[in-house]
């Protein structure tokens, strides 16, 4: 009898050995995995591009076509905004509009928010 014994804690020993080594190994792999993803995500952010040479006037080209709306619809600070809009569209045009509207309205650039009235709200 104490022989039998002494295998079945045997191999009680070896099956817990088994399983703690297969959860730390799928831990790690958990581990591997959400770190390759999080590098993944965050090198293809916006704003991270491979060409880290800033453009010239002459190399850039508009991405934004549609006129944008005029100050005189608007008052205030939006009057203001539209009005700057007009006079850098160049630059607006360049920069990433960081309110997601490129998903969920077909924005391009920051610049397309004052194609519509999107910048005044």
């Amino acid at each position: 009898m104490g022989k039998k014994r002494r295998e079945n804690t045997a191999k009680k020993r070896a099956e817990v050995k088994r399983k703690r080594s297969l959860g730390i190994t799928s831990l790690v792999i958990a581990l591997a995995l959400v770190l390759f993803v999080s590098a993944w995500v965050y090198t293809k952010g916006p704003g991270r591009s491979s060409n880290r040479e800033p453009k010239t006037s002459g190399d850039y080209v508009t991405r934004e076509t549609k006129t944008l709306l005029t100050p005189a619809l608007f008052v205030g600070k939006t009057a203001m905004a539209y009005q700057v809009a007009q006079e850098i569209p160049d630059v607006l045009d360049q920069l990433y509009c960081y309110c997601d509207c490129d998903k969920h309205m077909g924005h391009l650039t920051l610049l397309s928010c004052f194609v519509d009235s999107h910048a005044s709200t």
